[in-house]
């Protein structure tokens, strides 16, 4: 008898530990995921189309809310050993574009790759490609492009006071940044999978181009006085089950500090991988003005003023 309750015993003090385990097992591993993100080279000058610090951002505030995802940052717009892209979930591109775009000579490779699932995110110029020789693959991997005598390219503050319903809006509050926001983009017929998620009225002002390859054309000027809105960050469903993103804004580098716009984009990429996009969105810290001036390619200017990027950073995201 002693020795039937010496065992009960020790199963009780054992018993508490179990459901804690339970509750492990049921919660799995953390999620897993790879992303690879392409920086184009040096281009603009100090602090605009600074691709390779942004993709190095970008790259670590990701980790900072998914620490068991695997990023990697390519230099120059394209690996030397494309065994990176082995594994990868998502591909994020961030660099000039145009026919010299370092991704054009390479469409097959991210074709193959995106056939096999992998999302493709185009982060600005990025966006940018030949109608006859890059449209096609862009309307596939990412439902819309910036298409020349079509699409312009002018500087204005855009404010996104209406946000959809959508996992990439996820914890994001109505915004506004001043950026070089490209619109009337190319999208695919009928916007078939592509769901609009920054939205904007750009001023009269930026309609008023003459006709240019980037500046202007009859299109955008027959829009004057009519409050039409654009589409400057939008996902995809692909027919091949990937999915996609581009975004227009970036050119700017300090305006991922802004909080609303750099959670946008984080989100954005996670659902092109099919990660899990918390309610709150992916959150991250501010950066400080030391992240904000790290691994750039070109260097930082004598004469830059922290103290007031400082406290440039803490106006943009000051509650509205």
């Amino acid at each position: 008898m002693r020795a039937t309750v010496a065992v009960l015993v020790a199963l009780l003090l054992v018993l508490p530990a179990l459901p804690v385990r339970a509750a492990d097992d049921a919660k799995g591993p953390a999620e897993r995921k790879k992303i690879v993100f392409l920086a184009g080279k040096a281009s603009h000058g100090f602090g605009a189309h600074d691709h390779l610090a942004g993709c190095n951002l970008l790259a670590n505030k990701l980790k900072e809310a998914k620490p068991a995802y695997e990023t990697a940052v390519v230099k120059d717009g394209w690996p030397t050993d494309e065994k990176v892209f082995d594994g990868t979930d998502a591909i994020v591109i961030y660099c000039d574009g145009g026919a010299n775009h370092p991704a054009l000579p390479h469409a097959d490779v991210l074709d193959k790759l995106s056939s096999k699932g992998t999302g493709i995110g185009c982060i600005h110029y990025a966006v940018e490609v030949p109608p006859e020789r890059g449209g096609p693959h862009w309307l596939k991997w990412i439902g819309g492009y910036f298409e020349i005598n079509w699409s312009v390219n002018p500087h204005w503050v855009a404010t996104f006071d209406a946000l959809p319903t959508h996992a990439v809006t996820s914890g994001v509050k109505p915004f506004s940044t001043n950026d070089e926001w490209y619109y009337n983009m190319r999208f695919r017929e009928g916007m078939k999978g592509v769901t609009p998620i920054l939205t904007a009225v750009p001023p009269d002002s930026t309609r008023q181009g003459k006709d240019d390859a980037h500046g202007g054309n009859p299109t955008v000027r027959a829009a004057i006085g009519k409050n039409q809105k654009e589409h400057v960050l939008w996902v995809s469903e692909n027919e091949n089950g990937s999915r996609g993103f581009g975004t227009t804004g970036g050119h700017v580098h300090w305006n991922w500090a802004h909080d609303q716009w750099r959670k946008t984009v984080l989100n954005s990429i996670v659902w092109i991988a099919k990660g899990e996009v918390p309610t709150n969105g992916i959150e991250s810290k501010t950066p400080t003005v030391e992240e904000m001036l790290a691994n750039h390619d070109e260097k930082v200017p004598a004469d830059f003023n922290r103290e007031e990027m400082a406290k440039r950073i803490a106006e943009m995201n000051k509650p509205k």
